[in-house]
This record gives C-alpha cells, structure tokens and sequence, in this order.
C-alpha cells in the first residue's frame, strides 16, 4: 500500500474545514496510508520585517525536514511551482511508493525546502488559503487514486 504524508504548517481551526478534510481523509483510507503532520506555525508581529519573515520560515522548514520521510518523492506546494492536471497528480501518485506533500504557513516555505522538492506544485495563480489548500490536496490525491483505479469520482 502506498504511504502519503502531507506536512502541514499550522493547525485546521475551522470546522468546516476539519470536515471536509476528515471526509478525504477517510475517502483515502481505501487508498494509501495517509499521515497528515501538523506542525506549529512561527509566531510573527503583527507586520514582520522581511528578516523576521526569513527566520520564521527558516525555523518551519527545519520542523519539515524533521518529519520528512526519507524515501519520500517531495512534493512543495508553493504559488511560483508548476500547476498540473489531475491526470498528471495521478500518474506522480502512481510512480511513487512514498509521497510527501509540503503545505507551508501564511508565509509560504522556506526557500531551502522548495529546492530540496523534486516537484515545486501551484494549485492556481490565484491565492487561497493554506487551510483550504489542504482540503483541496487531500481531494486531488483522493481524484488521483480514483483515476489510477479506473473509479467513476472523476470526470
């Protein structure tokens, strides 16, 4: 059975949000064996100096690395990676026996753990939230399984 991890800096505080990424969750149990990380979020002033910033994510990117898998395919999700189709998350979920997804904070991630990725992944040139981008990834990999298996999910 394949393994997922999905790092995620900061916790799901909403409801509505920790429902609907239960609901994945479960949906992937069929799957894979899925891990979702929480880790803590740097605590910033209100309006950061850039070297503020810099030290926040450096210190995030050194809990990730902490709980990297190490046979893990990385996967940084991040605005300035590559967007891809969900035929092709699948085809990544399918040559790869251990994935690890990268969802960093407000701040993004630190520029250490985007160049140690083999994928740099956008979900949208738009801007969304790191919560919900988290529901969006659980339900495009739910998506990639679905489509590897041949299921009726996605059309």
């Amino acid at each position: 059975m394949r393994k997922v991890t999905v790092l995620c800096v900061g916790r799901l505080k909403e409801p509505f949000y920790e429902a609907a990424a239960a609901e994945y969750v479960k949906r992937l149990g069929r799957f894979c064996k899925l891990e979702i990380v929480e880790l803590a979020e740097q605590r910033l002033p209100e309006n950061p100096s850039p070297a503020e910033v810099a030290r926040g994510l450096a210190k995030e990117a050194e809990a990730i690395r902490a709980k990297l898998p190490p046979a893990a395919t990385v996967v940084a999700l991040c605005v300035e990676g590559r967007m891809k189709s969900s035929e092709e998350l699948a085809q990544l979920l399918e040559g790869s026996e251990q994935l690890a997804c990268i969802i960093g904070g407000s701040f993004g991630l630190d520029p250490s753990i985007k160049a140690a990725a083999q994928l740099r992944l956008s979900m949208s040139p738009m801007t969304f939230p790191h919560h919900l981008a988290r529901v969006m990834l659980l339900e495009q990999i739910y998506r990639g399984f679905q489509i590897n298996g041949g299921g009726k999910y996605h059309k």
